[in-house]
């Protein structure tokens, strides 16, 4: 690369199925990247059911997954044009787009059958931006006998450095870590449910697409009890590599573990709100003590609730004292971390530059991750 910068754009609508980020970002030659802009759109109603509807098996599913792959791809297409106006660019301006999609499967335990599936259709996103887009990054990792996921680990390394222990804690719809220790081996994975089941929960009881602040959480009190079922789940067990999603925790799930007896709403929100901050910090206390400070980044670095909650609850879990942040303290919004990684996760596919790290995903080698489709 002979200029000293290129511009992409990194999209990202997660697990949460809130909406989606839109993030303009600055690459160098060795992939230093800064956020310039951003915008954040909601799902419409129709399209936030119709992916929900996707994560379980159901009628004439093939045609419903493609139309909402469309759906998906004209709703990131208005993301990226409504960026390119606020930023005052053309689409000639961006090399090119990374676009996760929608994940609706993810089964990485199948051997040579394991498969992933983020429904978008990046060919119809490409036509409507005229911009080159590259998507379908957790296939190669796969194939490769990984789990595909995490895939923002290797570009936390290289923005996040610092002369401590790190680890960065992403909570978005599922909670996964990357551990920076100071001397030793990048390493990642997914730790457990983040906003997920919180958020079914309350749109289940009230409506509401999130618990803002956990507000609600804060008006009940957890279960030990029911807290201790669910973290009975073999997941939690697993020696990392490891992955989930909506395949593993969904509110069947929930309500298994709620058996017949009857909870109070709020107590059960409170609980949940203990299953996030517990198995986050129970996995770091685990595989990495020596961790002096944890930065949160993701939708769930603005549940006030929850980041007091990790931080008093982390003293169970360390002899020393965490520090406990968000990635604002080092400059970028909690919120644009995952849309920021994909556009550095597109630079790497543009620059040919493998982006996985098998010692996170438990893939063979390194891998060039995505595919392009050209404006």
């Amino acid at each position: 690369m002979n200029k000293p910068h290129s511009l992409y754009i990194g999209l990202m609508s997660g697990t949460s199925l809130d909406g989606i980020d839109a993030v303009l970002a600055k690459i160098g030659p060795n992939g230093e990247t800064s956020a310039l802009d951003a915008v954040s759109t909601p799902f419409s109603p129709e399209l936030r059911k119709a992916l929900f509807e996707l994560q379980s098996p159901g009628p004439n599913e093939l045609h419903r997954e493609k139309q909402a792959g469309n759906t998906l791809a004209i709703a990131y297409a208005n993301a990226v044009n409504q960026l390119l106006k606020k930023a005052n660019l053309q689409a000639t301006d961006i090399t090119a787009i990374g676009a996760h999609g929608q994940t609706i499967r993810h089964q990485p335990h199948l051997g040579d059958m394991a498969y992933t599936h983020q429904t978008l259709n990046p060919a119809l996103l490409a036509e409507k931006t005229g911009i080159d887009v590259i998507a379908d990054f957790r296939s190669r990792d796969l194939a490769a006998g990984g789990h595909g996921a995490p895939l923002v680990p290797a570009f936390h390394a290289q923005q996040f450095v610092e002369d401590k222990n790190l680890a960065i804690l992403n909570i978005g719809g599922i909670a996964n870590f990357t551990l920076l220790p100071k001397n030793g081996e990048v390493t990642g994975f997914d730790c457990g449910p983040g906003n997920m089941l919180m958020d079914a929960w309350i749109h289940e009881h009230q409506g509401n697409a999130f618990d803002e602040n956990g507000n609600w959480a804060l008006q009940g009190k957890a279960n030990e009890a029911l807290l201790k079922k669910m973290l009975a789940d073999p997941f939690f067990a697993k020696a990392p590599p490891k992955s989930t999603g909506r395949d593993d925790f969904h509110l069947d799930w929930l309500q298994e573990k709620l058996g017949n007896k009857n909870y109070l709403c709020e107590d059960v929100q409170a609980t949940l709100l203990h299953l996030t901050a517990h198995c986050a910090l129970e996995a770091l206390g685990h595989y990495a003590p020596q961790t002096q400070k944890l930065i949160v980044c993701g939708g769930g670095a603005r549940n006030h609730a929850l980041m007091h909650l990790i931080k008093v609850k982390s003293q169970n879990f360390f002899k020393e004292p965490l520090e406990v942040t968000t990635s604002a303290s080092a400059g970028i919004d909690p919120q644009l971390v995952e849309g920021l990684a994909f556009a550095w996760l597109a630079w790497a596919h543009k620059e040919k530059r493998p982006a996985n790290l098998p010692a996170v995903t438990g893939a063979k080698g390194p891998r060039v991750l995505g595919a392009c489709y050209p404006a």
